[in-house]
């Protein structure tokens, strides 16, 4: 068995240094001046744009801020508020009144804008948060209104006459409640809908992390183990810890156990801001994906990432710019990486950093340009990772020229994934 280092196109294995990470979710009482001005839209009820004193087009996008003292959380400090977004243009940002007279105003994105709110709570005492999300909710009180008739400015009729402006002191609200929209299997290796005992998942989602991002390194595992948390996060699946590799706002990967129970589970998320409610995939006992990354998808053919015995990749001569690569020798032995294969023996349990060689024990068959392997001197979970399996398989002599195919089965059922080799005889 050999190991052949592969962190260029694979999720879970280098080790990054982290950010910093926020150590609470909401704040209430700020204490700040905030002037809307309006716009008037569609009949100018409940709109707005907001007007935080300072923006700045930075070339790509739009960054107004405002910062200014609160009260509350850690006893108090400086708040600051980034209201960011693509371009120079008009602010795609919204101020929706709950009703009417109501005061209380969400700030929002408009429908097919694109955009980011960034809250920054620097305390009087302790260290700085920040919280990601694509909205936020102010309280007003004492409120001035100028540019239309004093009986008319009400705080739940912001913006009803262009260009009128309503200021005063605020107080604030940020809901970071994490809300998971999907999860699939790891992306490079199929990224199916449904996961496997064992096998990476991807999380999608809002206010998934309080940090921009952070990736596991070698300080949070506990010997070979990986860690159940990371940032503040942690990830459940049918109830059971996963191992979480990677945080941030809108994704989070995370390893399932390998005592998962297949059919439906629930996947649940817990962060400094609150816990998800489920979301429901499917598990399955295997759910097999070869390593194919988009970066591997030239001219509309996806290549499997394979490796040579020197490191070199298996595809056609310089195909990819900086990458060393050449195509498969007939009987040469080369290497792929997959996920969602099952059990191994001896038993290597999720979430351990792999020491010992083994096996799957379902059985695994792998064609190359429609001829069936005959020999694969390894097949089983890879040294030194965790969840990542590793087939050193010999090319059939007579596999073919050029981009061949390659397929697996499991157990007798065919992968799902079109993918290709380059081959060379």
């Amino acid at each position: 068995m050999k190991s052949i280092a592969i962190a260029l196109f694979l999720f879970c294995a280098a080790f990054l240094p982290p950010r910093a990470s926020a150590v609470t979710a909401t704040y209430t009482d700020s204490s700040q001046n905030v002037t809307l001005t309006g716009l008037g839209g569609s009949g100018g009820v409940g709109q707005s744009r907001v007007d935080w004193g300072t923006c700045a087009y930075d070339g790509t996008n739009t960054n107004c801020t405002v910062t200014a003292p609160y009260t509350g959380v850690g006893g108090g400090g400086t708040i600051s508020i980034v209201f960011s977004y693509p371009g120079n243009g008009t602010s795609p940002f919204l101020a929706n009144s709950i009703s009417p007279g109501n005061n209380q105003i969400t700030f929002g994105i408009a429908a097919g804008n694109s955009g980011k709110i960034v809250v920054s709570l620097q305390e009087s005492i302790g260290a700085n948060v920040t919280f990601l999300s694509n909205d936020f909710v102010f309280y007003y009180s004492n409120a001035t209104c100028t540019g239309i008739a004093a009986s008319s400015c009400s705080v739940g009729q912001v913006g009803l006459t262009p260009n009128a402006t309503i200021t005063g002191p605020v107080h604030g609200t940020f809901d970071a409640t994490p809300v998971i929209l999907a999860v699939i299997s790891a992306s490079s290796f199929g990224g199916f809908s449904a996961v496997a005992p064992g096998t990476w998942m991807e999380i999608y989602g809002t206010n998934l992390a309080n940090v921009v991002s952070q990736t596991w390194t070698a300080a949070d595992f506990i010997g070979n183990a990986a860690p159940t948390a990371l940032g503040g996060d942690t990830v459940t699946i049918g109830g059971q810890s996963t191992f979480v590799d990677f945080i941030s706002p809108l994704q989070v990967n995370a390893q399932a156990p390998s005592n998962v129970a297949t059919g439906p589970q629930p996947v649940v998320i817990t962060t400094p801001g609150g816990t998800s409610a489920p979301f429901t995939p499917t598990v399955n006992a295997t759910e097999p994906g070869l390593d194919a990354p988009i970066s591997f998808n030239l001219g509309g053919i996806q290549y499997a990432v394979a490796m040579h015995a020197d490191n070199s990749y298996v595809l056609p001569s310089g195909a990819i710019a900086g990458l060393n690569s050449r195509p498969a020798q007939p009987n040469e032995e080369i290497v792929l990486y997959g996920i969602g294969f099952g059990p191994v023996t001896p038993d290597i349990p999720a979430g351990q950093l792999v020491q010992e060689a083994n096996a799957i024990t379902s059985s695994f068959g792998m064609s190359i340009g429609g001829v069936p392997v005959a020999s694969v001197p390894y097949a089983g979970l890879a040294p030194n990772f965790t969840g990542l399996y590793q087939f050193n398989v010999v090319v059939p002599a007579d596999a073919g020229n050029g981009t061949v195919p390659v397929t697996f089965t499991v157990d007798g059922v065919a992968g799902t994934q079109t993918l290709f080799l380059a081959v060379s005889n």
